[in-house]
């Protein structure tokens, strides 16, 4: 992924939230439930807000486990109620 690319993603994220969460921060955050908490908006706009295949491109250039990100993303479907394609 490129950095205008991950720059997108970031801008996604965290503009609806003036938040300021890093690449390495989201990574943490869409990896793992707990970790999330502590970007929670962010997270959730990433699951909702960000083209599936730009999420896809996100999570290879991070180098992080698909599943757990999966795990994640159901996690977000059932609290939230809205279907997540990264939680099917």
């Amino acid at each position: 992924m490129t950095t205008s690319a991950t720059a997108l993603v970031l801008t996604t994220v965290n503009a609806p939230y003036r938040t300021a969460v890093s690449a390495e921060v989201l990574a943490g955050c869409i990896s793992s439930v707990a970790a999330s908490s502590a970007a929670l908006g962010p997270t959730f706009s990433f699951f909702s807000e960000v083209p599936l295949t730009r999420q896809l491109a996100f999570i290879e250039a991070m180098k992080l486990d698909p599943t757990k990100v999966r795990g994640v993303a159901r996690h977000f479907a059932g609290l939230s109620g809205h279907p997540l394609p990264l939680a099917t």
